[in-house]
Parts: C-alpha cells; sequence; structure tokens
C-alpha cells in the first residue's frame, strides 16, 4: 500500500513522499498502568469481546486498509467504532508518528479479534512527525477523538500518550515476537484509551495528536456511510 504523506521535521519545510507500507500491524492491550488496561478489557468484555490471552497482542491486518484520502469509510451495519491511536511508521532508516483509527467491527470482535480488525479500513492522518523530535516529552502528547452522531459532537477518548506503553518498545517486542524479521517498510498502531461514555458507533469520527510541548497537532476526521445488513 502506497500512502501520500507530508513528514514533518521541525528544521525544513514538510516533505510530501509517498511512502509504500508493506506491513500493518495493530498493537492491543497496551496500557502502562494495569488497572485501565484492565478497564478497556472490561468494556468490551461487556459486548462480548473476549479477554486477550496476552497483553499486549500484536494483530497483523492488511496493509491495503489503511487510507488518507477517504473522506468517508463504508462498513456493514451500526456495530462499528473508531479509535484514536499513536500510528507509528518505519519508513526506511526512519521511525515517523502520526495518527490513526483502528476502526473495528464491534459484533465481528466477538468471534475473533483478528477478523474484526480485517473488516474495516483505517483511517490515518496525513502527516507524521519525525519520531525523534517528540520521543524527550513522548508522555505530554495528548490523544483526543470526538464521535459525532445525530448532529451531537462529544469527546469520545481523551487521555496523555503516557497511558500507553512507549511506540518504540512495541515496536521492540513485536520484532521479538514476530515469527519473520519484520519489513523495515512497517505501520502500527500503538493502542488507544478508554472511552468517555458509552463505546458505539458515530456518524462521524474525528482524532487529534496533540504536542504542548512544541505547540502543534495532527487533525484527521472521516464520516462513516453504513452499509444495509442484508441476510
Amino acid at each position: 500500500m502506497t500512502l501520500k504523506l507530508n513528514l514533518l521535521r521541525r528544521d525544513r519545510a514538510a516533505e510530501a513522499r509517498a511512502v509504500t507500507v508493506r506491513r500493518l500491524v495493530i498493537a492491543g492491550w497496551t496500557g502502562r498502568d494495569a488497572a485501565a488496561t484492565e478497564a478497556h478489557i472490561e468494556e468490551l468484555e461487556a459486548i462480548g469481546v473476549p479477554r486477550p490471552a496476552a497483553v499486549p497482542t500484536f494483530y497483523r491486518a492488511a496493509a491495503a486498509l489503511l487510507t488518507t484520502t477517504a473522506a468517508a469509510i463504508q462498513v456493514l451495519g451500526t456495530d462499528s467504532s473508531g479509535e484514536v491511536e499513536p500510528v507509528l511508521l518505519a519508513a526506511g532508516a526512519e521511525l515517523w508518528i502520526g495518527v490513526g483509527s483502528d476502526h473495528t467491527d464491534r459484533a465481528a470482535e466477538r468471534a475473533g479479534v483478528s477478523l474484526a480488525k480485517q473488516l474495516c479500513a483505517k483511517p490515518v492522518g496525513g502527516k507524521f512527525w519525525l519520531f525523534s523530535e517528540v520521543a524527550d516529552h513522548w508522555d505530554d502528547v495528548m490523544l483526543r477523538s470526538w464521535a459525532v452522531a445525530g448532529g451531537e459532537r462529544r469527546l469520545y477518548q481523551e487521555g496523555p500518550a503516557a497511558a500507553l506503553l512507549r511506540p518504540e518498545e512495541l515496536l521492540e517486542r513485536y520484532r521479538t515476537q514476530a515469527p519473520a524479521p519484520p519489513s523495515p517498510e512497517t505501520a502500527m498502531f500503538c493502542g488507544t484509551l478508554p472511552v468517555i461514555g458509552a463505546l458505539g458507533h458515530a456518524d462521524r469520527f474525528e482524532m487529534c495528536l496533540d504536542d504542548p510541548v512544541l505547540g502543534r497537532s495532527i487533525d484527521a476526521a472521516y464520516a462513516v456511510e453504513v452499509l444495509p445488513v442484508v441476510a
């Protein structure tokens, strides 16, 4: 999958680059705080999703699911929802960080998490920061998302990156567990935060990665087009 991205460094103009991603990894259950991780497990258990066998867990999904240009994604029925996540991109010898949504079919998740991860597109913001420029203050970076349903916009997730295992640590753990050496052209979703209120479908999902230290943010949004479920 080739993504058209703007790669941002502090000391130069944005670089527009077509980046090929050959491997998409979705890291789950990545909270640093055991209680917070348990809370996310329990909120999914409440809708029938089984507990993971390991924490964290690394799910593979098709790289073709990634999109930076879709104003809307199409999903089957109203059982899916978005999740704001940091997205770590290994492009050549450098690591980049952006924001994306691990949009997931919750009904299918009850049958199998790997299956559910494969069923929905994974929208990603078109801007990425050089990770080394935020690594020393990564814990101060904020993740936020908003769900828009029935014309009402509500804060859906909010919290610091400090709540999650660091992206480079997750990549290293994956490298030690992968059955084959990871491709250097890898994108990894780095986990999410518990939702505020109820987990559920929205007509539109908005997300933000905010760096209060350097005073910049990456924002992205997409609409959700529901396809009918035909028996």
